[in-house]
């Protein structure tokens, strides 16, 4: 790869992706963690911090990352800070592709094409190197076997795995449930982890697209029993409906 380490996104996707069956886990929250993996790793790169609930570009210069980069343009194309529950929620479909077609790229995946009963191509990745997935693997089985805090990338890596669901996946069944548990309380160990594993969860649950209660302006008519009277809904960016495609990427 000709870095000496890997970002978090690519993390996240490695540890979905099943090394048999070369399809990825929770394929259509997998793009939501992606999008807040992005923003961790700039964060760690020093590129954004968070403002409360809003990111802030702090040092516009590029990463020499493309796809990293690519989220960083469009944040500091915003201007004011964004809501990360906006960020991550908005019309960014197509994350999940980008970055198995870099990790291809740098030789981490290959594709294998194939179809689908028979008739439509389809195409699945595998790892080149399982020995990286069991590497990535083995820092959260760590974390959650001794009980000592985690590296903040561990830790972020831990909270947005959660966040996307992959903790059934990774320990399965009744036999993984205390283990999924120690997986989500990991989350409190790192800040930013922590504000975009929620935001990811808050857009899966709709929570994104209610505004937050704020107190009602002077002259402002109370509703019976104190509350405000119903603004309108202000709504976020929703995902686009997935549409049809030449060739499918397995799930």
């Amino acid at each position: 790869m000709g870095r000496s380490r890997r970002t978090i996104p690519e993390e996240l996707l490695l540890l979905a992706l099943d090394p048999t069956t070369g399809t990825t886990a929770q394929p259509q929250s997998l793009d939501l963690g992606l999008a807040g993996a992005q923003l961790v790793e700039l964060a760690l790169a020093g590129r954004i911090a968070p403002d409360g609930d809003r990111i802030a570009v702090v040092v516009p210069r590029p990463t020499g990352d493309p796809t990293l980069d690519c989220a960083l343009e469009l944040l500091r194309r915003r201007g004011a800070p964004v809501r990360a529950v906006h960020w991550i929620g908005g019309p960014r479909l197509g994350l999940r592709q980008t970055y198995l077609s870099h990790l291809e790229r740098c030789g981490m995946v290959h594709a294998v094409a194939g179809q689908m009963c028979g008739v439509l191509p389809t195409t699945r990745y595998q790892a080149t190197d399982n020995e990286i997935s069991r590497e990535i693997r083995a820092r959260l089985d760590s974390a959650i076997r001794t009980g000592v805090p985690p590296d903040p990338r561990t830790a972020a890596l831990a909270a947005l795995a959660h966040a996307v669901g992959l903790g059934k996946h990774l320990y399965p069944g009744n036999e993984g449930r205390s283990s999924r548990s120690r997986l989500r309380d990991l989350i409190r160990h790192d800040p930013m982890g922590g504000l975009v594993a929620h935001a990811v969860m808050d857009v899966q649950n709709g929570v994104g697209a209610q505004p937050r209660r704020s107190p009602a302006p002077a002259g402002r008519q109370a509703a019976p029993g104190g509350r405000a009277a119903a603004e309108p809904t202000r709504g976020v960016p929703v995902q686009p409906r997935r549409g049809s495609m030449a060739r499918v990427v397995a799930h």
